[in-house]
């Protein structure tokens, strides 16, 4: 059978678990470059819903916020397991990007936030993986803003931090900031920031 419009074959596919993430197990060949076929493959694909991530950038200020929480991914990590991120979340079945980002920075940072900028789409990890990863950078007014926030219920523990967006740079060329959901996102603004400072502050440039 073709997956993805692509020359793959699916010869075997089994379930291995189902909970918050399902793991299954594949056997498949696909064509190589040349035209010929692989020998049948075993792989392990980890399959997730779509999420999105959503920097706030208050183009007044020049200012990002980030969140910090910990991440069992990074738990044998040489700098410990608490990372600093853009606002991140799954979506639920059926949500937008849109509206999935702005629930993520109520529910993370108590952000309600106004023009949404769409900057890309990445995939995680996709040797494993099937997550993809939707960016944007969202309009926002961080004067005042910070603490502690989380979902109760998810037992999420975030502190939240708002930084010049020159200090947020410096951090990712340090290697300080490592989760691709900060770095993608922040590479992206370093690129694209004084497009959207003149596109979000039409007073200032008039």
């Amino acid at each position: 059978m073709a997956e993805g419009g692509q020359a793959v074959e699916i010869l075997a596919r089994e379930r291995l678990h189902e909970g918050f993430y399902t793991l299954e197990r594949l056997v498949l060949r696909h064509r190589r470059f040349d035209g010929s076929w692989t020998r049948p493959l075993r792989r392990e694909l980890l399959r997730q819903r779509d999420a999105v991530a959503a920097l706030p950038y208050d183009p007044d200020t020049d200012r990002v916020l980030l969140v910090e929480q910990f991440r069992v991914g990074a738990l044998e990590a040489p700098d410990g397991a608490w990372l600093l991120e853009a606002p991140a979340g799954l979506l639920e079945p059926g949500e937008s990007v849109e509206d999935g980002a702005r629930r993520e920075l109520r529910e993370e940072c108590g952000l309600v936030v106004g023009r949404l900028e769409r900057a890309l789409v990445y995939r995680s990890s996709p040797g494993g993986t099937s997550e993809s990863v939707t960016v944007v950078v969202a309009e926002a007014r961080l004067e005042g803003i910070g603490g502690l926030f989380g979902a109760p219920h998810e037992d999420e523990d975030i502190r939240v931090q708002v930084m010049a967006a020159a200090e947020a740079f410096a951090l990712v060329r340090a290697g300080r900031i490592v989760a691709t959901t900060g770095l993608v996102p922040l590479l992206w603004l370093e690129l694209h920031r004084e497009r959207l400072r003149t596109a979000w502050r039409p007073a200032a440039g008039a």
